[in-house]
């Protein structure tokens, strides 16, 4: 599957070790390193959702730590992004997740990780 994410731009806060960044909505400055900034969309081939506390302890505390510094209208835009997005809706909806359960996102080697916390 190809597909772009055009109001997803930005990564703002890169974690080490392949860990998940949230995202700023296009048009913020980046405040990441010079790797993960791009002026064009994210191709996106492949979609896995992960729940976070099916992570180990030491990645976990990075998402939540991640998810802790958000403020409420990053999520937002993020979650806006993700229900623009049918593929993304779809993975989440196989989960029996949505995207107000998602927290954080990596995109790598043009995989998109959703990480989700639940109850």
């Amino acid at each position: 599957m190809l597909m772009r994410i055009s109001t997803v731009s930005v990564i703002v806060a890169a974690l080490s070790l392949g860990t998940p960044a949230l995202v700023q909505a296009q048009g913020e400055q980046p405040k990441s390193p010079p790797q993960a900034q791009s002026d064009q969309s994210a191709e996106i081939r492949a979609i896995q959702v992960v729940n976070i506390n099916e992570l180990k302890p030491e990645v976990r505390s990075k998402v939540e730590d991640a998810a802790a510094n958000a403020n409420e209208d990053d999520l937002r835009k993020l979650r806006s992004a993700i229900d623009a997005t049918p593929e993304a809706v779809s993975a989440l909806k196989d989960k029996g997740l949505n995207s107000s359960q998602v927290v954080a996102i990596n995109i790598s080697n043009g995989v998109l990780t959703l990480f989700a916390k639940t109850a």
